[in-house]
């Protein structure tokens, strides 16, 4: 790997960048964005607790298939895992919504039904049905949430999406890997209730942090005064 890394290092064409920062410099300035744009640090803290439940239940669900409850075999699992697939159904609808100034409420709907699909979840612990009617709109609002969370950084600096994206995604991954290991340590102690409580805690978190936001963006608005009648006015 290390000679991969020097031969890509001497081989691959210097690109020059508009705005003129090192490599370093432009990690720095990656990192200040965080200061200086409050809604990516909101967006990111919920895309990281969004990302972390999206983990807990994908990283757990394979302990759950292959256990006593269900005995799946390696195949059975590997074909459950493609309800995934069903959150590229709501991206371009989403994506839609937002580009109509409804990115608030795509966010906020999608974090309640991250919430409120735990109960379903947590009861397919032994039911397969339960556990698809959970995590089909889990996954969907998932996508939801993160389509929603990007509309928002990337109006912040048109110019600097890239930055933006890195800072949102670093957020976000690092809270699916907390997710992961949180999987497996409320699977150890708890079994599946423990991972659905794991999760649902999360999903809650995000939703919180979104009804937060939005009560701070209402206080943050300037107040429209009465209208001013012309004839006092001129008085």
């Amino acid at each position: 790997m290390a000679t991969v890394a020097v031969l890509l290092w001497r081989r691959l064409p210097r690109l020059h960048t508009p705005v003129g920062l090192s490599y370093p410099a432009l990690l720095r300035s990656t990192l200040g964005m965080f200061r200086q744009e409050p809604p990516l640090r909101w967006r990111a803290a919920i895309g990281a607790l969004a990302f972390a439940a999206f983990s807990v239940l994908w990283t757990a669900i394979t302990f759950l298939l292959a256990g006593p409850s269900y005995g799946w075999s390696e195949a059975a699992i590997g074909m459950f895992a493609l309800v995934g697939v069903v959150g590229v159904i709501i991206t371009p609808i989403a994506g839609r919504l937002g580009d109509r100034g409804r990115v608030r409420q795509v966010s906020g709907i999608g974090a309640a039904v991250l919430a409120l699909s735990w109960p379903l979840i947590g009861a397919g612990g032994d039911a397969p049905g339960w556990l698809v009617a959970g995590a089909v709109p889990f996954t969907m609002a998932n996508q939801a949430v993160l389509n929603a969370n990007q509309h928002v950084i990337y109006a912040l600096r048109p110019e600097s999406r890239n930055r933006l994206d890195s800072a949102f995604m670093t957020s976000c991954f690092l809270g699916g890997a907390a997710g992961s290991l949180l999987a497996s340590a409320a699977w150890t102690g708890a079994g599946w209730t423990g991972v659905s409580l794991a999760g649902g805690a999360l999903s809650a978190g995000a939703f919180a942090l979104w009804a937060l936001e939005r009560v701070r963006a209402r206080r943050g608005r300037p107040r429209r005064r009465p209208a001013v009648p012309i004839r006092e006015s001129a008085i």
